[in-house]
């Protein structure tokens, strides 16, 4: 009875850890200061090979990419995120749709003007999917916060 009893913890723990969902993909987040009390915010994609995140502009079907910055009051928005990457596009029958994507990597920035010369944290919540040529998964909400010096 104990052997089998071990030999079904063993099955189970294997199947377990079978059942996980892969992530395929790797944030970074950093503040870089462009001017006086001006900054760029870089929210960073890295993938695993052969998957691809999709663009703010994704086009019909699949979830674009998205993000959501928690109100501040020593940070001001300037303008809206821009995509630094090489973007693909190309059409998919299984969305029956041309869509925009990025392989291998890209920086997603957000530019922003403190309102004083205060270190401060910016946070908010970024929103993606991702696929491969056989599947997608799920979207997923991922919060975030950079720290922005300020001097």
């Amino acid at each position: 009875m104990k052997k089998f009893l071990i030999s079904f913890s063993f099955l189970l723990l294997a199947s377990g850890l079978k059942a996980q969902i892969s992530n395929p993909i790797f944030w970074s987040y950093s503040a870089v200061k462009v001017a006086d009390k001006t900054y760029e915010i870089h929210i960073t994609a890295a993938l695993e090979e052969k998957w691809h995140i999709y663009s703010q502009q994704a086009g019909e079907g699949p979830e674009p990419t998205s993000f959501v910055f928690t109100k501040n009051p020593l940070v001001q928005l300037v303008g809206k995120v821009k995509e630094l990457g090489k973007l693909e596009e190309s059409f998919d029958p299984n969305f029956n749709s041309t869509l925009r994507f990025y392989s291998e990597k890209v920086d997603f920035v957000q530019k922003v003007k403190l309102k004083n010369k205060t270190s401060t944290v910016l946070k908010g919540t970024l929103t993606y999917m991702v696929c491969n040529d056989r599947k997608c998964l799920p979207p997923r909400d991922v919060p975030f916060s950079v720290k922005i010096p300020g001097k």
